[in-house]
């Protein structure tokens, strides 16, 4: 929860001072990363919790100089295909959180302490932030980073179609990140209860989960220009939040059945992500996207510290039926997802997004 409340705390910074226009870029996404890994080394030699807690809201705080600015970076390159640049980006963010887990089996790190994962994870983010410095370059048609606006943003949301727009992307932000934080410690418990007590398997089934998302992204940026945003949105977020039910359902059964719904999960979990933001850019009055975006991300990061929380106390209760009943509940923000999606697909606004193939 601290990582994602740091996140949008940065994240709103940026956009109030216009640093991200202010500054370069590709600087600033060096900055963003390197104080990331400092921060994180910090929290894995912290010598307690209250210790740890603010290097944990200090990384969230400077991720918000990598994403959000990885994003203004490729963006500046297309004009036409954004939507799958920005879909192969949030690949690579994908596979970028899946990595720990892999670091995890790799070697004797299975038989070594947690704090050596979290080094090499904030060495991978120094030599991120390096290459990015040293071959990224604003594109050819980079625009300014939108600031915020309250009052622009009233204005946004005073469209219901942006209003919808955000519910479904709300919705998709509820299952999300508590999959990406949760499964590793699913597998590990549902694998123990069928017999099979190895960290190390349990970890690169994990990365595998989270890391095949990657695939969806750039798969689910190819498809919404022609199958339309909302169709693939409702789409996807149908097939997540049946695999939500489904892996809980599994919970303890054999690894290779958990494993195989897992997958499915993890592919379609995130294939939607960019797609909201993009409708969200087509579907504003002019000059407001901008703040319209910083508030859905503020909202729908908020929201994941919440479902995070909300899952581990769930799952911390005990018991198989713990871990089923708290996955289970994953499945409620794809359902309010589809209902706003389908709602938004009926409206004449639509038809200013990828949707006039629907």
């Amino acid at each position: 929860m601290a990582v994602q409340i740091g996140f949008v705390a940065g994240a709103l910074l940026l956009a109030l001072t216009g640093a991200a226009d202010a500054l370069s870029a590709t600087r600033l996404f060096f900055f963003g990363a390197l104080l990331a890994a400092v921060a994180n080394l910090g929290f894995a030699f912290a010598g307690d919790f209250m210790g740890a807690l603010p290097f944990r809201v200090l990384t969230g705080f400077a991720l918000a100089a990598v994403y959000p600015v990885g994003m203004k970076i490729i963006v500046g390159w297309f004009r036409r295909d954004r939507g799958l640049a920005v879909g192969t980006l949030i690949g690579a963010l994908t596979v970028g959180s899946a990595m720990p887990y892999l670091f995890r089996t790799v070697g004797s790190l299975a038989a070594v302490d947690w704090r050596a994962v979290v080094a090499i994870s904030s060495v991978s983010a120094v030599v991120g932030g390096v290459l990015v410095l040293a071959a990224g370059r604003d594109g050819p048609y980079d625009t300014p980073a939108a600031g915020l606006s309250l009052s622009t943003a009233r204005r946004a949301f005073a469209e219901r179609s942006v209003r919808l727009a955000n519910v479904g992307y709300l919705g998709h932000m509820w299952e999300l990140y508590a999959m990406w934080t949760w499964i590793p410690v699913f597998l590990l418990a549902s694998f123990a209860s069928a017999g099979y007590e190895d960290p190390a398997l349990a970890s690169l089934v994990a990365f595998v989960v989270v890391a095949i998302g990657g695939i969806g992204c750039i798969g689910a940026g190819l498809l919404a220009d022609r199958l339309g945003r909302t169709t693939l949105t409702i789409a996807a977020m149908a097939v997540s939040g049946t695999a939500a039910v489904v892996t809980a359902l599994t919970f303890g059964a054999n690894p290779l059945l958990t494993t195989a719904v897992a997958v499915v999960w993890g592919l379609t979990v995130v294939a939607d992500s960019a797609q909201f933001s993009t409708a969200v850019t087509e579907l504003t009055p002019p000059g407001t996207a901008g703040s319209a975006l910083t508030l859905q991300t503020a909202a729908g990061f908020t929201l994941t510290s919440v479902t995070i929380l909300l899952v581990g106390w769930l799952g911390s209760e005990g018991g198989d039926n713990a871990w089923r009943v708290a996955f289970m509940a994953l499945a409620l923000g794809p359902l309010v997802g589809i209902v706003a999606m389908a709602k938004l697909r009926r409206l004449p606004a639509a038809r200013r997004m990828a949707d006039g193939k629907r």
